[in-house]
């Protein structure tokens, strides 16, 4: 609200357009910032009856509401310009609202740094967004900086058109960019980095009774992974074993992917096909001999079958 006050300032001495769209993306920053702070109450509440998996999802319609006020101050932005093109006003002290601007963009990058750096460590939506929202603003104000420098040394003044025209374009793209991630959260779309992550620890760390993993699903509730996933082991093992193979991979999606994990696990009894692809060395019941290690990809974690060499 701070800064809000400051960049209207700025236009107040200026009467610069540029400074102007600065000034509308800050009403929105104060917006968001309301909305977001309100999503990270509602999703920290524990799961209950009626919202079994948590209310992690809040945080998704969060940054779907912010994209959107981004997009609606670039569409004021622009209108204003064109406005301003029909009804022409002159600029004043660039000097004084060059040092204002720069003052706000420079706060506003550390506060978005910190936004992102806590939204990551959280698995948080609404920080990230809020954190880039942030960023967006400061590369915004960088640009009003160098163009109001060229017109205090060129006195080309219609680069404040330029500039202003150019900025709306930019924070309604990068609006867009907000509301397609929310919107992908919201309806469950694979986070294929995170899949190719995830993959990859399991291929690493893989343990000899791990014969097969397949049907695997990886779904965010917020800061939460829900996981779901089919998991072949040796027949013979009882069920505590079975369970013990569970735990142990359990153990590694906490140890690299944090606490916040939901795994939801189907065990499956090899067949006698999956002896080609078995790396386990000492199965007394072995029916065919080892061919290939079957290397974990996100093609076939994802399939519903169990893995078998043609």
């Amino acid at each position: 609200m701070v800064l809000f006050i400051v960049k209207i300032s700025a236009y107040y001495f200026t009467h610069s357009l540029a400074i102007l769209t600065d000034a509308l993306e800050s009403i929105v920053n104060v917006l968001a910032g309301f909305i977001g702070l309100y999503s990270l109450y509602i999703a920290a509440k524990p799961r209950d009856f009626e919202h079994p998996y948590g209310h992690g999802k809040a945080e998704f319609v969060s940054a779907a509401v912010e994209g959107g006020l981004i997009v609606a101050a670039g569409i004021m932005i622009i209108y204003e310009t064109i406005s301003n093109l029909i009804k022409h006003s002159n600029l004043e002290s660039l000097d004084t609202g060059l040092i204002l601007i720069a003052l706000t963009g420079l706060v506003n990058y550390i506060a978005g740094s910190v936004c992102i750096k806590m939204g990551k460590k959280n698995n948080s939506l609404a920080l990230i967004a809020s954190g880039k929202h942030l960023h967006i603003d400061t590369y915004s104000t960088l640009a009003i900086i160098v163009g109001l420098g060229l017109m205090l040394l060129t006195k080309l003044y219609w680069l404040d058109k330029a500039i202003a025209l150019f900025m709306g374009f930019f924070i309604i793209y990068n609006g867009y960019k907000i509301i397609r991630s929310s919107l992908a959260g919201i309806m469950d779309e694979a986070d294929i980095e995170l899949l190719n992550r995830f993959i990859g620890e399991l291929n690493n760390n893989r343990q000899e009774n791990w014969v097969d993993l397949h049907n695997l699903r990886v779904i965010k509730y917020g800061s939460l992974l829900h996981i779901d996933c089919h998991f072949t082991v040796p027949w013979y093992l009882n069920v505590h074993q079975a369970h013990n193979e569970i735990d142990a991979l359990a153990a590694l999606i906490k140890d690299k992917f944090g606490d916040a994990i939901e795994l939801f696990v189907h065990t499956d009894g090899c067949l006698p096909f999956s002896c080609s692809i078995c790396t386990k060395t000492d199965c007394a019941v072995r029916e065919l001999p080892l061919k290939k290690r079957l290397d974990w990809s996100l093609e076939n974690t994802i399939s519903n079958k169990k893995h078998q060499l043609v």
